[in-house]
């Protein structure tokens, strides 16, 4: 029997484990496919070690880099190109096509603090840019406090701010609309400051102001999957075991009153994926390992951290309290299903680096089926100088909230000559399919966004129920919200109730 069990090994579990494990409980982790650290994740593609899922963190608070540290990784983080991205937008009225500008810095989430400023008026016209200063005439009470970020800007700046600057920038960072965005969650202290300073700008700039100097993220050298090496490397030495191949089907409370026991059922036997675990299978008496049954299919525990994506959370708490299965009747935003396209191309006009970091994409924008584009090798330096000149490391991203995945449909030889197509428009520069050297795709789904309209109500219903089952803790980004910043202190502070239960007992 283990001392705690985590259910689900991607970063939230394995943040979870580690720190269960540093004080000396015994910890099995229940990972569900052939690999451990879900959205933080690499993959190998013309030979480079990249990211296929989570490229950069935010820095706010520095609990990431601190966590990194940790880890033994504070040499390896790195900042972005300062150049920033652009936007590609539908032609202004009647005219036909499309245009390609620069996204304005001094704004958050595409809100710009200056409205009147060069590279905001290039982006919504003259008309669009009084109409957003208006925003500092309005009265604050007449509007009062909202939640739908997309109404907030509609109604203080207009139209053209909401849909050529804040819409693309939300489709890129959350797969959804603003007006689907709760404000409270995706730009914290926004709406307090909209109050004291008497304007969303003035809101704007004294968010701008207050954080910290320098770039708003930053990432890894060799990529975010390192955070994912350097936790499993930790998690050996601590001797937790780590299972892979093992999804949970059902979660119970077993044992006597006194004594309550987890027990969860497995749909197949696990197979450790663990060095420490090799040699203690078997030990029935081991402190570091778990006991199953005759038939391979149960693991038993002291105490439980649920660390899976919402909809099998969910699943797995309806069977241990009959409160929580009122918790499917929330208004659950369906779950976004986003593609990935990762290219290695040799073309050496992207040197040139045309389109800043990458480009973000109006909804409704003719000629291109992304949603984003990054320029890996102009954000990334590590990754320029793996790729080598006149070779270039380009993502594009697919899929929308409440639309069918665009791409599903498409053989990977039509989905690589698409994003060949959606890359050479959005970067302005000719490219040939045939100077493709790597091409990989990444589907990326099931997961509920933490940050739409009633997330934080949600959330509150969720932590409720798991708070009145004693020995059980539940963590991850669609509780704890989008981002390793995010993820990484809440994983920790339900480690830290769970330390301190079991010291107790």
């Amino acid at each position: 029997m283990s001392d705690v069990l985590v259910i689900g090994g991607g970063v939230a579990g394995l943040v979870a484990a580690r720190a269960c494990a540093h004080i000396g409980l015994s910890v099995t982790v229940l990972e569900a496919t052939d690999a451990v650290g879900g959205a933080v994740a690499g993959h190998e593609v013309a030979g480079m070690t990249l990211d296929s899922g989570a490229e950069s963190f935010a820095v706010r608070r520095n609990a990431v880099a601190e966590f990194a540290a940790e880890l033994g990784l504070s040499g390896a983080i790195v900042a972005p190109n300062p150049a920033g991205a652009w936007l590609y937008l539908p032609a202004y009225g009647s005219a036909a096509g499309a245009v390609s500008v620069p996204l304005p810095q001094a704004g958050v989430l595409g809100i710009p603090g200056s409205p009147l400023a060069d590279d905001v008026r290039r982006v919504i016209g003259w008309g669009g840019a009084w109409r957003a200063y208006l925003d500092r005439l309005l009265p604050v009470l007449t509007i009062g406090r909202e939640r739908s970020l997309g109404e907030l800007v509609r109604k203080r700046m207009g139209r053209r701010v909401l849909e050529r600057l804040v819409d693309p920038v939300a489709g890129g960072v959350y797969s959804a609309s603003a007006v689907d965005l709760e404000v409270d969650v995706v730009a914290p202290g926004l709406n307090t400051a909209l109050t004291t300073t008497g304007s969303l700008s003035g809101a704007v700039l004294a968010l701008r102001s207050a954080a910290p100097a320098g770039s708003a993220i930053g990432g890894l050298s060799g990529g975010m999957s390192r955070l994912v090496e350097a936790l499993r490397a930790d998690l050996d030495l601590y001797g937790a075991r780590v299972l892979t191949g093992s999804p949970v089907t059902a979660l119970a409370e077993t044992g006597p009153e006194d004594e309550p026991t987890w027990t969860v059922t497995i749909a197949a036997p696990a197979a450790s994926t663990s060095a420490a675990d090799e040699s203690a299978t078997d030990s029935a008496d081991s402190d570091t390992t778990n006991t199953t049954d005759t038939d391979g299919t149960t693991l038993q525990g002291r105490f439980v951290i649920l660390a899976t994506p919402g909809a099998q959370a969910m699943r797995l708490l309806a069977g241990v309290t009959a409160d929580a299965a009122a918790l499917a009747d929330l208004d659950w935003p369906e779950p976004t299903a986003v593609e990935l396209a990762t290219i290695v191309i040799d073309a050496p006009a992207l040197d040139a680096h045309p389109r800043g970091t990458g480009v973000l994409v109006a909804a409704g924008a003719p000629g291109v089926t992304a949603k984003a584009l990054t320029h890996v090798s102009a954000k990334w330096d590590w990754v320029a100088e793996a790729a080598g000149p006149g070779r270039h490391v380009v993502r594009l991203s697919y899929g929308r909230a409440g639309e069918a995945n665009p791409v599903a449909h498409l053989s990977d030889d039509e989905f690589q000559a698409l994003a060949v197509r959606d890359a050479e428009t959005l970067l302005g520069v000719d490219l040939a399919l045939g100077a493709v050297r790597g091409f990989a795709r990444t589907l990326w789904g099931d997961a509920l966004s933490p940050a739409t309209i009633g997330a934080t109500e949600r959330v509150r219903q969720v932590r409720e129920v798991a708070q009145a089952v004693p020995g059980l803790e539940v963590t991850g980004a669609w509780l704890a919200g989008t981002g390793l910043a995010s993820v990484i202190p809440d994983a920790l502070a339900a480690a830290s109730r769970t330390r301190h239960a079991a010291l107790r007992l």
